[in-house]
């Protein structure tokens, strides 16, 4: 079954949309992608609520089957953080009102999933967007190949979709089709079970 995921690189400035559709044998097609937002002139509520239509408008018109958003890190400075912040909010709000579930992802995990790299540049992570996606351009701006990205990530790791021995590998991936990030997951995952088992705690 096909899983269609709607990413967004939440900001007041420039918010990136990007929705993907990924097959069970993990190949991605691009469906849409875009970038909204407001200049910094205008006030914060007419910003939140151009943040806010534009979501509801992709909602309407794509009808993903979940949300993947860029978690907010703290080492921003503290009005960049605050407007990604009120962004990302305004749009899991909007997902929840649909019954719409919304994952958070961090940039670094975006970047090994789609480059098997967690310190990978902007450059790099647009480059694997376009081949991912079998695009003729790279998707701009980076807001939008950024959105694009987490799309991606979420679809490969939530580890529910199969891979045959048919199947070619994609870029960012082993032939037993996981991502570099997902395989650094499963590894920690082992890990810290095996130690809450050692420590005679039980694995949640």
């Amino acid at each position: 079954m096909t899983l269609r995921v709607l990413g967004v690189d939440p900001g007041l400035t420039r918010c990136g949309l990007g929705v993907v559709d990924v097959e069970p044998n993990r190949r991605a097609t691009l469906v849409a992608f875009g970038v909204v937002g407001s200049t910094p002139d205008k006030g914060l509520d007419a910003r939140l609520l151009v943040v806010a239509d534009s979501i509801e408008r992709w909602l309407n018109e794509y009808s993903p089957d979940v949300l993947a958003v860029e978690r907010v890190f703290s080492q921003l400075n503290v009005s960049t953080v605050m407007g990604v912040a009120q962004a990302s909010g305004v749009v899991i709000a909007a997902a929840a009102r649909r019954g719409i579930p919304v994952a958070l992802h961090t940039p670094s995990e975006v970047k090994a999933a789609v480059t098997g790299s967690g310190r990978a540049d902007k450059a790099a992570v647009t480059t694997m967007v376009t081949k991912i996606l079998r695009l003729d351009a790279p998707p701009t701006p980076a807001d939008a190949a950024d959105a694009l990205a987490l799309a991606i990530t979420h679809a490969w790791r939530m580890g529910t979709l199969s891979v045959s021995a048919a199947d070619p590998v994609l870029p960012g991936t082993s032939p037993s089709g996981a991502t570099a990030a997902q395989r650094l997951w499963r590894e920690a995952e082992a890990k810290a079970k095996r130690n809450k088992e050692k420590s005679g705690h039980s694995w949640r």
